[in-house]
Formats: structure tokens, C-alpha cells, sequence
């Protein structure tokens, strides 16, 4: 069995490759590296490097390799960047989904697994959220991403291109033998951002807001380690393998840590003082997000191996101590 991971080379799908290549899987690797790194791919695995956008670029691949199933990663993710330039996240997002779904289509590939995200719930009615509650994006990422759930449930409906959606928010820590990370430039995310502060290759971290309506004022997040995340991802794939009907998901911890008390575990993992300051709140961010995961425990099977916000934090801190210029390729 062969399975093709669009953005292969990014954070999350470079350790689904590495997951999957362990397990003894054929995998062939998609991605333009607008953001992935070619370092971070498994040598194992094989690497077509262009964009799911161009059909003309999926049929080569899907010609040359019998694929069997798709892990999707392949889209924008900053929230900030999808508030300035909207555009930019329903053409490579929901527009890349479209060509992607054609080409499955025309090659007759009908399983996938894709990265939605809680942003698709917006501001929650209740806290965990639930895959039941209502979906209301407060940003255009969360808005693309929806719009990719609603368009490949019509796509299973019409052509049995059968799938699971994956909806999680805030990844967190590193292959815990240092040998793949997160490294984003310029970096967007909270945890290596503070880390970054910590080896003082940034003089502080900016906390946007500290008047929501949460404990301390900060914004809460449910924080899942990358490669808990890369095995749900997998597991996913052995769900509709196995004959099972298309479905969506939560995964998360079912606990919250506002953005201060993640500043002040990663002050005792790394033993820094980590200077920081409080700005305004960044549009379109809401105050909190813990998802509910009961539903991918009992029917995925999953069960996450790193539930110490710490311990994802020290995967971390190893991965940037040992890297500290990330892959060093850009």
C-alpha cells in the first residue's frame, strides 16, 4: 500500500512521514516548499516537489506512483496573515482541495485523511467542544478549512471519495530523538516562539491580550504533541481502510493552558527567564479552544502518549537547542 502526504515536508507532515515510514509504509511525498523543509523528509520516502494546486503536477505523480491514500497537509495556517489576506487561504486551501479531489477523482484514489482545524468552531457555545457543535469561523483560515469539510462531504456523496477530517488546534514538540521539528520563518506559534526567547535568538515573546474572559486573561489552547498527532493521522487512514464511513474528529487533550501558564512551564523546562510583554489582542482569535477527543479514542483508537504540557515542551526545547538555525536551508 502506497500513501501519498501532500505537505510532507512541513511540521506535522514530516513526522506523519517519519510515523508512517517506521511503521513500514510506502510513502510518496508531495510538497512545493513554499514552508516545508526537504530535510525533513524521511529518505525512505519519495519526494515530488510541486504544488496541489497544478493539475497537471497531481497526474504526473498519480500516474507514476499507484497510490492508495492520502494524508492531506498541504494549506496556510496563520490566522493573522488569513485576517490580511483571505484571498490568499480560500485559493490554496479550499481551492487546492477542489484539484486535489478532481485529480482523486480521475485516478480513482477514494480515501483521504486531511488537517481541518477547531478554528473551524470559531468562538465555542461550550467548553470542550464537541464535533457535534455548531461551526462558525471567526477568521477566513477557519472559514477555508470549513468550506474543505463541506465540499469533500459532497465529493463522498457523489463520487465515494471517502474521508476523515481531523480538526485540532495548537501542535506542539519534536520526534523526541531530536532528528525532525518545527521551523517556520518567520515563526508563528506560541511554544517555539517562546523557546526562541529562551536561547535568546528572540529578545521577548508578545502575549496578544490579556483581557478575555479566561483565568488569567490570556488566551487558552489545547496543546497536542506532533507525533500523538502524526499516529492519529495514521489511524485515521486505517479507519477507512478498514471499510468504516467517512467522519470528523477532534483530537486534543481535553485541557486548556492559557498562553501564561505556557510561558511559565516553558520557564521551568528551560530554566530561562523568558522576557515577555503583553500587546492587543490579534482579530479574529478566539479566547478559548479545548477540544472534546473522546470520539477519536473509541473509534480510532488513539491514545496519546505525551499528556504533560512539559514533557511536549521539552521535545521541544531539544529540537531548538540542537538546532538552533532550525534545518538551516533558508
Amino acid at each position: 500500500m502506497t500513501i501519498a502526504v501532500l505537505g510532507g515536508a512541513g511540521y506535522i507532515g514530516s513526522h506523519t512521514v517519519s510515523q508512517l515510514v517506521k511503521a513500514g509504509q510506502d510513502v510518496v511525498v508531495l510538497d512545493n516548499l513554499v514552508t516545508g523543509h526537504r530535510l525533513a523528509v524521511a529518505p525512505k520516502a519519495r519526494f515530488y516537489q510541486g504544488d496541489i494546486r497544478d493539475y497537471k503536477f497531481l497526474s504526473q505523480v498519480f500516474t507514476q506512483e499507484k497510490i492508495d491514500g492520502i494524508i492531506h497537509f498541504a494549506a496556510f495556517s496563520v490566522v493573522p496573515e488569513s485576517m490580511q489576506d483571505p484571498l490568499k487561504y480560500f485559493d490554496n486551501n479550499t481551492g487546492g482541495m477542489i484539484t486535489l479531489l478532481e485529480a482523486m477523482k480521475q485516478f480513482g484514489i477514494d480515501k483521504i485523511v486531511f488537517s481541518s482545524t477547531a478554528a473551524t468552531y470559531g468562538e465555542p457555545e461550550r467548553v470542550p467542544i464537541h464535533e457535534t457543535d455548531p461551526q462558525v469561523p471567526t477568521n477566513p483560515y477557519g472559514e477555508s478549512k470549513l468550506a474543505m469539510e463541506k465540499i469533500i462531504k459532497w465529493a463522498d456523496a457523489a463520487y465515494g471519495i471517502h474521508f476523515v477530517a481531523l480538526r485540532y488546534f495548537n501542535v506542539a514538540g519534536a520526534m523526541p530523538d531530536g532528528s525532525i521539528g518545527e521551523d517556520h520563518k518567520p515563526e508563528t506559534h506560541l511554544i517555539p516562539i517562546i523557546l526562541q526567547a529562551a536561547a535568546g535568538t528572540r529578545s521577548n515573546l508578545q502575549i496578544f491580550g490579556d483581557d478575555y474572559p479566561t483565568k488569567d486573561g490570556t488566551n487558552v489552547r489545547d496543546y497536542v504533541h506532533v507525533v500523538d498527532l502524526a499516529d492519529a493521522h495514521i489511524l485515521a487512514m486505517h479507519y477507512l481502510q478498514a471499510g468504516n464511513p467517512s467522519a470528523a474528529f477532534n483530537l486534543g487533550s481535553a485541557t486548556g493552558f492559557s498562553n501564561l501558564e505556557i510561558l511559565n512551564a516553558a520557564r521551568t523546562v528551560t530554566g530561562q527567564a523568558i522576557p515577555a510583554k503583553i500587546g492587543p489582542r490579534r482579530p479574529g482569535d478566539p479566547s478559548t479552544l479545548i477540544a472534546a477527543s473522546d470520539k477519536a479514542r473509541e473509534r480510532l483508537g488513539w491514545q496519546p502518549h505525551f499528556d504533560d504540557v512539559e514533557a511536549i515542551i521539552a521535545t521541544a526545547w531539544q529540537w531548538h537547542q540542537s538546532h538552533p538555525n532550525g534545518y538551516g536551508d533558508r
